[in-house]
This record gives structure tokens, sequence and C-alpha cells, in this order.
């Protein structure tokens, strides 16, 4: 049933040619396993730096994040098949076909080409990809190749799933559908995804996450709010919940 997260009083310094940067300061949560939390506030307020530590490519200044009772940053190749990233752009490598990009994490692991197969087609059917297995990317358009990203993180079947606005540049009829299915793979199975989601819109932190973050620049997190089971399909609840999050990042 996924893996803890903790996220321990931690902050994260960079340098420049005008000095030093805070990128976030003091940043200090708990993920419980199985938990879905959301990270939502404007740029330049720490959510993918945050993120980055977590996922182990980038080490904190102070303070440390424990998951599983690792450092990920210190043992990053142990989290091989345990992790995994969908970030906001793509990344797909443009040599090879839509499938094989999307088998590209199994295949790291080591996972026969058959199994890859079924279990990427079986994504593809679910994400709306069929048909489309042997295109490369430049001959997607970026709704569809972002698609094939979200695949390649979900055929892995991660204990933690870590997504920075991996809706951000979808349509809103695909954005929406991809939520439902979203939700339907952090439920599935023997139990629940530990995942953490990174927005800028309030309403999809709100839909997704058992709780919410909110974080305002530099690199602060402000309010912490527990989400009711439902609250997306209550308009009048839902307003409230948004309206106090907008007040915080006034």
């Amino acid at each position: 049933m996924g893996l803890p997260i903790a996220v321990e009083e931690v902050t994260k310094e960079f340098r420049t040619d005008d000095g030093t940067v805070t990128a976030i300061e003091e940043f200090d949560f708990d993920i419980e396993a199985g938990e879905v939390v959301t990270l939502v506030g404007p740029t330049g307020c720490g959510k993918s730096t945050i993120l980055s530590i977590i996922l182990g490519v980038l080490s904190p200044t102070s303070g440390e994040v424990v998951v599983d009772g690792r450092r990920p940053y210190d043992d990053f190749y142990s989290f091989r098949g345990e992790i995994a990233a969908v970030f906001q752009e793509d990344r797909l490598l443009p040599w090879r076909t839509a499938a094989e990009n999307a088998g590209f994490g199994l295949e790291a692991l080591g996972v026969p080409e058959d199994e890859r197969r079924r279990r990427v087609e079986e994504w593809f059917d679910t994400l709306g990809l069929s048909g489309y297995e042997n295109a490369y990317p430049q001959e997607l358009s970026g709704g569809m190749r972002q698609r094939v990203g979200l695949t390649r993180a979900y055929v892995t079947d991660p204990e933690i799933l870590l997504l920075d606005e991996a809706f951000g540049h979808l349509d809103e009829v695909t954005a929406t559908k991809l939520r439902e299915d979203f939700l339907s793979l952090i439920d599935g199975g023997e139990g629940r995804t530990t995942t953490m989601f990174i927005t800028h819109d309030i309403d999809e932190a709100l839909m997704i996450g058992d709780r919410v973050l909110v974080s305002r620049s530099p690199g602060k997190i402000i309010d912490r709010i527990d989400v009711p089971e439902g609250l997306h399909e209550d308009p009048e609840r839902h307003h409230e919940y948004r309206t106090r999050i907008l007040d915080s990042l006034r």
C-alpha cells in the first residue's frame, strides 16, 4: 500500500551570479502510505523543487526527506520501479515509437517484451491511444504525447507517483478524462498509491487531493487543508474551499 514520505524542515538554496536564492524554506509535511497530497501555488513557490528532492535528483541544503526509511537523493537507484514521475514536458525519445517510449521504464526494469507489450496495450486502450503504438512522437499531438508519458508511469505500477503539472498542457476535455483515469489508478489494485500531485489549478488540487498544501513565493507553505470526501460534487462547499486557498495566496 504505497510508501510513506516524510519531509522534515527542508530548505533548498541555489547559488547564482547575484548570490544565493532560496527556492523552498522549511517545508515540513508527511504523506502517509496510500495518501494523495496535492501542492498548489503560483510559479516560483518551490513546487517543482520539492518534487525533485523527493524524486532524488536534488539534495536539500538543510533538513531531509525520508521515503520508507531511505533518503532518495542518497540512494537514488534503490527506488527504481518504486517511484514514477510525470512532468509537464512529455520527455519522449524521438527515435522510439509511442509504445517503445511507454514501455521504456519496464524495459529498464528487465520486464520481458511480451509483458511490456501487454501492459502498454492495456493503458493505451484506457488513455485513448490504441492504434498509435507505432507512431513516433513527432507524429502525435501535444496531448497525445503527454498521454504516452502518463502511460510510461502508469505501466510500472509504482509505490509512489510524483506528478508535476501533468495535465497542464491538455485540453479540458482530455484533462478531465485523465483526472478520472488517474483517480481510478491510485484507488485500484490492492491498495492506494502514495501520490504527490503538483498543480497551479486550485480546482484540480481540491478534486484530486486528500489534503492540499498551499505554497506561496518564495517557497513557503502557508496553509494545509484536509479535503472532505466528495467536495467537488458540492459546488457551494467547493467554492468555500477554493476561496480559502485564493485568500491565502493574496
